[in-house]
């Protein structure tokens, strides 16, 4: 489906700003400020800045380049491959090589001028402020991700409730036929989301973490463990009287699943509960003993489950944790 995204409108507006600016200035070459601009504009804010300055860095050591090997050897093809020899390696170890393709823009032009002047240099340098200046100014205004992000913070804690619901009804009334769909769907939603609070906080200059972007890797390690967790529920061949007790403990730990930490308290009823295990009667058969086996292990992935959220202490300031 054809759709022009808002990234594709500021680049667009920014190379017809930087274009109109240099030719409003007499400039030579002044749609080379389109082309700096359309190489500038980037995803993120920081990323946008982090560019800008290696395309600037790499501009103004290729002209230096340019000014004095175009003098010293001519204007000649030879002398753009000894130019690139040194200037390619050379921005490498300024970390600059972002800006490479950019500066090869202005190295041309000194090759097309076949001449070096004080007012060719400024016509440059113009032309390099004005691309990279619209750029940085389109690049101010970003689109909030918050309410994306909260989205993706309730299909997560949808399909998490959905799972244990999945488990307890397994652990109680044996197969079901649950296709497990679940868990891959809230692994792909857990790797988009994270992708999207690294971008917020690539947006946010002064900003180097996110609280969103903790609470999905916390629930990815949580998943890991709900992963672990499967064999342990295809190992339970009979019903018994503790898998009812897991399976209740499970029921109301999907009807939990939220973004508030409340893993102390369901830690202290997981303790109760096996406090009760231990007080039961020993299994007198081999399948009865198997599967209380793998009970007593659930209920300790439960624990780890359990422990991983406790261990997340969300920021206040973020209003969708409290």
């Amino acid at each position: 489906m054809f759709r022009i995204g808002y990234r594709t409108v500021k680049t667009a507006l920014g190379a017809a700003i930087a274009i109109a600016i240099a030719y409003y200035l007499k400039l030579d070459f002044y749609a080379s400020a389109g082309i700096i601009t359309i190489l500038c504009i980037q995803k993120t804010r920081r990323q946008s800045i982090k560019i800008s300055w290696e395309r600037l860095l790499a501009c103004v050591v290729g002209l230096l380049y340019a000014s004095i090997l175009f003098e010293l050897f001519g204007y000649n093809p030879i002398t753009i491959a000894i130019l690139l020899l040194l200037f390619i390696p050379t921005t490498v170890v300024l970390k600059a090589q972002e800006g490479i393709a950019t500066s090869s823009v202005i190295i041309l032009h000194v090759f097309t001028s076949g001449y070096v002047s004080t007012s060719l240099i400024v016509n440059e340098l113009a032309i390099i402020v004005i691309g990279i200046g619209c750029a940085l100014l389109m690049n101010v205004y970003m689109p909030s991700v918050e309410r994306e992000l909260q989205k993706q913070q309730q299909a997560v804690e949808r399909l998490f409730s959905k799972i244990f619901h999945e488990f307890a009804v397994y652990i109680r009334y044996g197969d079901r036929n649950w296709d497990g769909k679940e868990i891959t769907e809230v692994a792909k939603i857990l790797q988009d989301a994270k992708n999207t609070a690294l971008n917020n906080v690539e947006n946010h200059i002064l900003r180097y973490n996110d609280q969103y972007y903790h609470y999905f890797k916390m629930r990815e390690k949580q998943l890991d463990i709900i992963e672990r967790m499967m064999p342990l529920l295809t190992s339970i061949e009979i019903q018994v009287k503790q898998g009812e007790m897991l399976g209740g403990f499970m029921e109301e730990l999907s009807e939990g699943v939220t973004p508030k930490n409340t893993a102390t308290l369901y830690l202290e009823k997981l303790e109760i509960l096996r406090k009760k295990y231990k007080e039961m009667p020993l299994p007198h058969a081999r399948d009865e003993f198997e599967t209380r086996s793998a009970l007593l292990y659930l209920a300790y992935e439960i624990e780890q489950y359990l422990l991983v959220k406790q261990q997340f202490q969300p920021v206040q300031n973020y209003s969708v944790f409290r």
